[in-house]
């Protein structure tokens, strides 16, 4: 158990004011001229400990357990109207006005900390400079460029009406904020508890390269002449987080380490980068919960995606698949990854409301959720008292963190920004990268000399290998669109498992009307039809429309994204 939880810490400035009011209450009277009932610049600021409380809050809004990649075309639980094309301009949006509100406090700190040389600031600095990029980051993966606001912004501040930043000037800027803010910031060896979870030169390196990637493939695939330049930015910024040795894939579990490396087993291990941190009566999560009982479940795209145990397509000649007669005989010969992620029908488990005794599983009914058939596994607990918080009604109880970097999307990025910058990868590029992602789950390595003798394409095995690794785990959304392919991949059906001409067709929950017609041509269950992607306008997502009003109001122009 974790003794501190840093993002969950709850002293901040709230905290300050709290001892500024206990403190203000005197017997003796005297003149004084500063504020007793807030905190303010004249009596905050003095310490490195003031710099820190104020960071503190910044870890608030890292991003908490969901639903992410159900806006994509590899999970399903209910229509999702970002996958399925029906998005609607709203007044408002959670995203820009949060973000917003937590770059000023990162500007604030900034303006502040500017002065001060001592190294112990200078950490806490950094790190507002890190969440900075990182809010930044937050809304240029939705929204392309933003008005860049670098200061505290009064309210007859001109700069309120900055004008919108290309994508490109936007990228760059968060690029030289984890450039700069990695200079200062501790390497993971040098914390010790409590601060073991804070911001770290690894995170600001891996953010880096998360960032630089997007936005070189973002216009390598766009035709922009400057892809090469992120490219190399997300090859020399992975490459750093890998040579520096700091950092691991978990083996802790065995051959089960990938499944265990997303609850409670993998929290702190040397594979976390940056996580939402939990504690245990403190501040938890309802995921499983959640998960099990609403659904967060992998589609057709999905599975079909696992390559058979000799490293093959199921699809290619040759393959050891072995079909979908059974219930159970996709499963069999495949990527151990699947069955870490998703669970076997029949395989007993234990899941919410069967903390102790394991159960045997089947697919979510359609009858109370049209779903995909399959059942989540990864995220899925075995800690009876978390299991048991659904029934308690105790989110809190569940605790193991979320990771929100971790080492093996940084061993990605380094083979995939490797690839798109040269055009090829090399067997060495491989075997640091993506080869140790398959030798967690004893899987055969992607070699140049397998991917010519088989007739595949490199490029495609690159990108199978992260979506499989990096499944449910909210990044395929923003992949399909930085690889502008979603105008294909999100306009297709939603598929589940194949009902007609297997054993699935005399499960009593399929065998009647209208699920039994719910199929495609082939058999495979039909969870939603009727998507749609235009590539004129729903590959960035609408600018809250208060924002835009706000700049007209006074004159100025918030361009609104092409299409909204």
């Amino acid at each position: 158990m974790k003794s501190i939880k840093i993002l969950n810490n709850t002293t901040i400035y709230t905290s300050v004011l709290l001892i500024a009011l206990l403190f203000g209450v005197s017997c003796k009277k005297q003149l004084n001229l500063v504020s007793q009932d807030s905190i303010t610049d004249a009596t905050f600021w003095k310490t490195a400990s003031d710099f820190k409380l104020a960071a503190n809050a910044l870890y608030q809004g890292l991003d908490r357990f969901g639903f992410e990649d159900t806006e994509s075309d590899i999970a399903y639980n209910f229509p999702n109207s970002v996958s399925n094309g029906n998005l609607q301009v709203s007044q408002t949006s959670d995203t820009w006005t949060s973000s917003y509100n937590y770059i000023r406090d990162c500007n604030n700190i900034l303006a502040h900390g500017a002065s001060f040389t001592d190294a112990d600031t200078k950490k806490y600095v950094a790190e507002a400079k890190f969440f900075r990029a990182w809010y930044y980051w937050k809304l240029m993966r939705l929204y392309g460029g933003v008005p860049i606001i670098t200061k505290v912004l009064t309210t007859d501040d001109p700069a309120l009406f900055t004008p919108r930043s290309t994508q490109s000037e936007t990228a760059d800027f968060i690029l030289k904020d984890l450039d700069e803010a990695k200079n200062d910031l501790p390497v993971q060896s040098d914390l010790s508890s409590p601060d073991i979870g804070r911001i770290t030169k690894g995170a600001a390196l891996a953010m880096s390269a998360r960032v630089a990637l997007y936005q070189g493939t973002w216009e390598k695939f766009r035709g922009a002449a400057d892809a090469t330049q992120y490219l190399t930015t997300a090859v020399t910024s992975s490459s750093a987080v890998i040579n520096a040795g700091t950092y691991a894939l978990y083996n802790g579990s065995g051959a089960q380490s990938y499944r265990y490396a997303f609850i409670e087993a993998g929290d702190d291990s040397k594979e976390c980068i940056l996580d939402r941190r939990y504690a245990r009566n403190i501040i938890g999560h309802d995921m499983p919960y959640e998960y099990d009982g609403n659904g967060y479940n992998p589609t057709r795209k999905m599975v079909d995606l696992y390559l058979d145990t000799n490293g093959m397509p199921i699809n290619s000649p040759g393959s050891v698949f072995q079909g979908y007669g059974t219930m159970t005989s996709e499963y069999k010969k495949r990527d151990p990854r699947m069955t870490m992620t998703m669970i076997i029908p029949g395989m007993l488990t234990n899941r919410v409301f069967f903390p102790v005794n394991k159960v045997a599983n089947y697919p979510d009914k359609p009858q109370r959720n049209p779903n995909t058939g399959y059942i989540l596994y990864k995220y899925m607990s075995e800690d009876a008292t978390a299991n048991n918080s659904g029934q308690l009604g105790d989110a809190s109880l569940f605790d193991y963190d979320k990771h929100l970097i971790r080492y093996a999307e940084v061993l990605l990025i380094y083979a995939e920004a490797t690839f798109e910058k040269n055009g090829s990868v090399t067997d060495a590029d491989l075997d640091m990268s993506i080869n140790k992602l398959r030798d967690r789950v004893n899987m055969p390595h992607l070699t140049t000399a397998f991917v010519a003798a088989h007739n595949l394409d490199m490029r495609t095995e690159i990108r199978r290998e992260r979506t499989v690794e990096l499944t449910l785990e909210g990044f395929r959304y923003d992949d399909l669109r930085r690889w502008k392919t979603a105008e294909t991949e999100l306009a297709e059906d939603v598929k589940g498992i194949k009902i007609k001409g297997t054993t699935w067709q005399t499960y009593p929950l399929y065998s009647t009307a209208p699920y039994q017609s719910k199929t495609d041509a082939d058999g495979f269950m039909i969870a939603e039809t009727g998507r749609k992607f235009d590539p004129n306008k729903n590959y960035l997502q609408p600018l809250p429309t208060k924002e835009v009003a706000f700049y007209a109001a006074s004159g100025h122009v918030l361009q609104q994204n092409p299409g909204w």
